[in-house]
């Protein structure tokens, strides 16, 4: 069964700032897909990768997510391992709602995460994060 990360962009004000980010070479692998660089190694990977997604915390919000598909080594000037999490293209959209801060990665059970967003309403301009905070933080969104 599939397991989720939970993690923070930090310093992306939203959405498209996030996918911006992923299409800049710094943050592709070698295969051209995305890769997020963290220092731990999860655990579960094999539960990561069977189907498992990184949900992305914008702004204190949780807003959309990104398929896992695969871990693989990472060794930076330092010399020291580090685990890239390669990513499937394009950002996913899910409900959002209010996360508090937390560093690195957490695991999100699969009962735990959010749905995602209605495909019909997925073009719709997304609206401000701090917006998304309120409406979350009240249970309207």
């Amino acid at each position: 069964m599939a397991v989720h990360l939970i993690k923070l962009s930090v310093g992306t004000r939203d959405m498209a700032g996030l996918a911006k980010w992923q299409r800049d070479a710094r943050a592709k692998g070698p295969c051209g897909n995305p890769r997020h660089v963290t220092r731990m190694w999860p655990k579960r990977e094999a539960e990561l990768v069977d189907g498992g997604s990184i949900f992305w915390v914008v702004k204190g919000v949780l807003l959309c997510r990104q398929r896992i598909l695969r871990l693989e080594e990472v060794r930076r000037a330092d010399g020291l391992r580090r685990c890239g999490i390669v990513l499937e293209p394009g950002l996913v959209p899910v409900a959002p709602r209010p996360v508090r801060a937390f560093q690195g990665w957490r695991y999100l059970k699969p009962e735990d995460m959010p749905g995602d967003v209605d495909p019909e309403r997925a073009d719709e301009a997304p609206l401000p994060a701090k917006l998304q905070l309120a409406l979350a933080e009240m249970g309207v969104l």
